[in-house]
């Protein structure tokens, strides 16, 4: 097990645990059928990869964090703060240049990994976030420039 398996198994830990709250606020903030729709694939497909995870990592003996880095609660925090329209527009480029983001990432370590339990959490991660994207995607909100923002993150240095 490599600090790249430990630091992607945190990494998918944490981003459940402020998109399953980023799920449930547009059950309650969201003006769009579809940006609550896309709540509901988050608050599913997180709570899944969440159980696995935890599976995971105690096999694996790595420790795992129980709360959203601080740039991700102020992501929830700012999404909290708004309703209907600006909500949906927040909810969709916030988690889509997140799904974005880490998706780059999630192909990196199924290519390098040696440990099977990692190989299984990123093909089921994998499927997760592309469901994700393509479920945010569809609620015609996500701004060109957020797809920008993503390819300007994972281009290679």
């Amino acid at each position: 097990m490599t600090q790249v398996d430990r630091t992607f198994l945190v990494k998918v830990r944490q981003a459940g645990l402020w998109e399953i709250p980023a799920g449930r606020l547009a059950q309650t903030h969201a003006s769009s059928d579809a940006v609550r729709r896309a709540g509901l694939h988050l608050i599913d497909g997180h709570s899944k990869l969440d159980q696995l995870v935890r599976e995971d990592a105690q096999i694996l003996g790595v420790e795992l964090p129980n709360e959203a880095t601080p740039e991700q609660q102020g992501w929830v925090k700012q999404l909290d703060e708004a309703q209907g329209d600006e909500f949906d527009r927040l909810f969709a480029n916030l988690l889509r240049a997140s799904h974005g983001k880490i998706f780059a990432t999630i192909g990196e370590v199924r290519a390098a990994t040696q440990n099977d339990l990692i190989r299984r959490h990123a093909r089921q991660a994998n499927q997760t976030v592309l469901d994700h994207m393509e479920v945010l995607e569809d609620t015609g909100l996500v701004d060109p420039k957020t797809f920008q923002e993503v390819e300007a993150a994972v281009a290679p240095k």
